[in-house]
């Protein structure tokens, strides 16, 4: 090679910064070409180099699982670890640890089951993640948003409010699965991977993770049905398992069934459809329900929610004499009928009062673990989770129910700061000089929805 040349390279920058396989993306070209061709030649993308590239796009500070190995302890000797496991999983002898469960407080109450895989496992399921993202990629629908590369919550925000604005939208339903993920038929969950996926060597390997076990109270349980939660591969499986039961269908049945306009967002198991005409909503309602029992979900009966919402959805109620449009919530926002300051509809969003309540909750705790610290030290920690709520939650029009959450903050710090001592000299001023010093303001961070959209979705 001539002296100063660079050694070709093995994988295609994508936008994103990513680095993606040739392979990979002629993969993809060629499921966009025929898209109901099954491919059985998978396995041998699971190469090093993508194990290597699915170890650090980890969470660095995730918690151990059963094998108690973290992100830096296994990168001591990483490369021999890698070369390891990409041969026991090409022969055959890799095998899937158990799942340690743990659970978190829901903002709506109750506990969220949760499994902490291996670190290992969690390596090997994010380089299979990202070879099955080449093929479903081009074959999910554009208002599946979520756990989708180049797709987040606020993308799912910004289609439902531009469909409301937009479209003729008068009826909205808010779907809610009982136990979405844990309900999943493993059965109709593996014919809809062989409905693409050929190679039988990649779905061996995910049987395994399906099969591994959860352990919990030293007790090692093993689920016949649903998908573990927390698990790097869950999302996807998720993902296709409500592609063909739900998104499918409801593309279909709005194109072949529905009389006026319905508009779809879904965000993994929380989905609202907007209809502009309530026989529409009603009949779509009752499909849905026999259409998600023969895949073996339910959908909750109090939590199922058909409400009037929409651009003329305060005209008409008031006409009939009824009160105020109700509220609907949608990931973590309550969306609320208002009017602009001349006259016109325009779409409120206000962070949901139970999540802004948790949210206050947990700070309320850390804060009493940790008050025999410096106040600099709090204060740096409190301006840290003030930025990301904010992140989230800096919306237009919300300003007023951030600032109102800055408030709660220095209540909660002040409480806190005076009980380390009985006779304390803190007082509101003292607290308002280090609030002004260590809790930054809210300002507004996301662009209206609709503009937004337009740019993201531009034809």
């Amino acid at each position: 090679m001539t002296t100063g040349n660079m050694a070709p390279h093995h994988t295609h920058r994508t936008q994103s910064r990513a680095r993606v396989s040739q392979g990979l993306r002629r993969r993809r070209q060629a499921v966009r070409q025929q898209p109901s061709q099954r491919l059985t030649a998978l396995f041998h993308h699971l190469t090093v180099d993508c194990l290597r590239e699915a170890y650090f796009a980890l969470k660095r500070d995730a918690a151990p699982g059963v094998d108690g190995v973290t992100w830096e302890a296994y990168g001591q000797d990483l490369e021999p670890r890698l070369q390891d496991v990409q041969r026991r999983v090409h022969q055959g002898t890799y095998r899937a640890q158990p799942v340690r469960r743990r659970y978190i407080v829901k903002a709506s109450g109750g506990e969220r089951p949760l499994g902490v895989s291996a670190l290992e496992d969690k390596v090997v399921q994010r380089a299979v993640v990202a070879i099955l993202n080449q093929i479903y990629e081009a074959a999910f629908l554009g208002f599946s948003y979520g756990f989708r590369p180049g797709r987040s919550q606020h993308h799912a925000l910004d289609a439902f409010a531009t469909g409301i604005l937009r479209q003729p939208s008068n009826w909205v339903l808010d779907l809610d699965v009982v136990r979405c993920f844990d309900s999943f038929d493993r059965a109709w969950l593996e014919r809809f991977l062989q409905h693409r996926i050929g190679d039988r060597r990649l779905l061996r390997l995910i049987r395994k993770w399906l099969k591994a076990g959860v352990l919990e109270d030293h007790v090692v349980i093993e689920p016949d049905r649903g998908v573990i939660q927390g698990a790097v591969v869950s999302p996807l499986l998720s993902n296709v398992y409500l592609h063909y039961a739900l998104d499918l269908w409801a593309h279909q049945w709005r194109r072949r069934h529905a009389q006026g306009t319905v508009i779809i967002t879904r965000y993994a198991d929380d989905a609202v459809v907007g209809f502009q005409y309530r026989h529409d909503a009603e009949r779509f309602l009752t499909a849905l329900t026999e259409r998600l029992a023969t895949f073996a979900l339910r959908l909750h009966p109090e939590k199922t929610r058909l409400i009037e919402f929409g651009r003329y959805a305060a005209r008409n109620r008031a006409r009939r004499g009824q009160g105020r449009p109700e509220t609907l919530t949608f990931l973590g926002f309550t969306h609320i009928c208002s009017t602009s300051r001349n006259g016109k509809f325009q779409l409120r969003r206000n962070t949901n009062k139970q999540r802004m309540r948790a949210k206050l909750t947990e700070i309320q705790d850390t804060l009493r673990q940790h008050w025999h610290k410096p106040i600099a030290e709090q204060g740096a920690w409190l301006g840290r989770v003030l930025r990301g709520y904010y992140a989230y939650h800096a919306v237009p029009l919300n300003g007023r129910r951030l600032e109102a959450f800055r408030e709660q903050v220095k209540w909660l710090w002040l409480r806190v700061l005076r009980r380390r001592s009985q006779r304390h000299r803190m007082t509101w001023e003292r607290v308002e000089r280090l609030a002004s010093r260590w809790l930054p303001h809210p300002r507004i961070l996301h662009p209206w929805p609709d503009a937004r959209f337009a740019v993201t979705h531009p034809r």
